[in-house]
């Protein structure tokens, strides 16, 4: 099975947590990464990681929410690669709180970031894969994309969005063999969910079907399947990766 072999993949928001996991996914199966992020110290770990098993990586700095430095790292990694066939937009913050206290900094932080951003990149990497008839684009999104949350309704706004935008570009490219998909993961065990006291994680494992918090790489092996070539005839998807908190 071709898998992802020999192809090039670029990560945003490649340093840590669910990006850098598919960065090693991707890897792994034998993909050549192009890792974005705004830490470079972070992104040149990853780098050394990916090369100290025999995988191909190079990093290059990049704030997803600013489209002149977004745009400039990914025709520096057409550059440095040759092309992008495989585009994962992990790229997200979070600024909480509820709507009747949110700022509009707040708002538009995360809108920019976490919508605007997928925008800007795969505008940047589309022509590489349009002049190649071939090409995989696959956009985290969340659960809370799908159901909401109270306290997040900038981020689940921007989530959702991400969804819309998902089948719109399915539909746009699907002509020239590039398919677009979504990633929907639900209670995942990362950095930002370290600090959670164990009490309320008891009470979340007791929503999902599963009795567990998902693993950064449960999300990671499921971009690197619709990244596949096996995944071909899947486009315009959200594939959920949320241990049955959302079914249906």
């Amino acid at each position: 099975m071709a898998g992802v072999s020999g192809r090039v993949a670029l990560v945003t928001g490649a340093s840590q947590g669910i990006g850098r996991a598919c960065a090693l996914a991707l890897a792994e199966g034998g993909a050549s990464v192009a890792l974005g992020a705004r830490n470079e110290e972070k992104l040149a770990e990853v780098a050394k990681e990916i090369e100290g098993t025999g995988g191909q990586a190079a990093a290059f700095r990049m704030d997803v929410s600013n489209e002149d430095e977004a745009k400039a790292a990914v025709k520096a990694a057409i550059e440095r690669f040759g092309k992008v066939d495989i585009l994962v937009n992990n790229a997200g913050v979070t600024r909480d709180t509820l709507l009747l206290r949110m700022k509009r900094t707040d708002w538009d932080t995360v809108l920019q970031t976490n919508l605007s951003g997928p925008f800007y990149c795969t505008q940047a990497a589309i022509g590489s894969m349009l002049k190649q008839r071939w090409g995989r684009i696959i956009n985290i999104t969340s659960v809370f994309g799908q159901t909401g949350q109270t306290g997040q309704a900038n981020y689940a706004a921007s989530k959702a969005g991400l969804i819309g935008f998902t089948m719109s570009m399915a539909r746009e490219v699907a002509s020239r063999n590039i398919t677009v998909n979504a990633v929907a993961p639900g209670y995942i065990e990362t950095a930002m969910t370290e600090g959670l006291s164990a009490e309320l994680k008891s009470k979340v494992n007791e929503m999902i079907p599963l009795g567990r918090a998902g693993s950064d790489m449960d999300v990671a092996y499921a971009v690197r399947f619709l990244a596949s070539e096996e995944a071909g005839y899947i486009t315009g998807h959200v594939l959920k990766v949320n241990g049955g908190m959302l079914m249906g």
